[in-house]
């Protein structure tokens, strides 16, 4: 069940505390940056809260959705902005399980200028996680690991 207006009533209310709520518990995010899908609710949210914390940083409202597709299973939102004068074109490509809640999560990014800026850029959020944040994260990757 396509879901997508909860998707944009998280991004319009600049507020993402629901967000797990909205993923499934088997979700998978793959990255535009990293090879390895990344598995699991708590890490799918991490790396969205962080792309979110990228995107709107400094009060940047530049981050628009300009086209959008979607079917009962899927959704696939194009989005641009800018940061640091660099312009970039992506788009979110998005599975709804039958309960309205996202199940895969795919980002893809160009140009390559746009691709080195959000690399630069998430890599200096990810680092600034406190050690008790990783480790927090690593143990609930545990745990969910654990339920399969």
């Amino acid at each position: 069940m396509n879901n997508i207006k909860a998707w944009h009533d998280l991004f319009e209310s600049r507020n993402l505390d629901g967000l797990e709520h909205l993923l499934d518990k088997h979700a998978v995010f793959y990255s535009p940056l990293v090879f390895k899908p990344q598995e699991g609710r708590r890490l799918t949210s991490m790396y969205l809260k962080n792309a979110y914390k990228m995107f709107f940083s400094d009060g940047n409202e530049s981050f628009t959705y300009v086209r959008e597709i979607h079917s009962d299973s899927d959704s696939m939102l194009e989005f641009t902005c800018e940061i640091e004068g660099i312009m970039i074109n992506g788009v979110d490509i998005i599975k709804w399980n039958d309960e309205g809640k996202i199940y895969e999560f795919k980002v893809m990014i160009r140009p390559n200028k746009a691709i080195e800026k959000v690399k630069e850029k998430m890599s200096e959020l990810l680092s600034n996680l406190s050690a008790f944040d990783k480790l927090k994260l690593k143990a609930s990757m545990v745990v969910d690991g654990l339920k399969k």
